[in-house]
């Protein structure tokens, strides 16, 4: 997966929320909760965030109560983990209405292996020829 995959995936992600009524303004603030989540997981570094308020809690909801779940997650890392984290999700509401679009959020970013982008992107430059 290249880059731009990835930037075309977080669109269709934007498509999806839009379509649940969360506004372009607020598609980067639902995206970036989502993201901080994952990417806490994939870093190793989920131990700035509290237990059972993690990316594998989340995943691990059943559909119709993950977004119930979700809204209380915000609330709760806003006030407990790390200093970093209770700043990130300081007041942290979320806009999304059904709970079939943040399963679907999940799912997607789920999928997202960001570490191939990396590789991808280091294989390009190590092809270009020097100038």
């Amino acid at each position: 997966m290249i880059t731009n995959d990835i930037v075309g995936k977080l669109w269709n992600l934007c498509n999806i929320l839009k379509d649940d009524g969360v506004t372009y303004h607020q598609y980067v603030t639902e995206l970036t909760y989502l993201l901080f989540l994952k990417m806490a997981k994939e870093t190793g570094t989920e131990d700035q965030l509290p237990e059972a308020y993690r990316w594998t809690d989340l995943e691990m909801r059943a559909a119709p109560d993950r977004l119930e779940f979700y809204k209380i997650m915000l609330i709760h890392l806003g006030t407990h983990g790390s200093s970093l984290v209770n700043e990130i999700f300081a007041n942290a509401s979320s806009f999304i209405k059904k709970p079939a679009t943040l399963s679907t959020l999940v799912k997607e970013i789920d999928k997202l292996d960001w570490y191939s982008v990396h590789r991808e992107d280091r294989k390009i430059q190590l092809c270009r020829k020097p100038r």
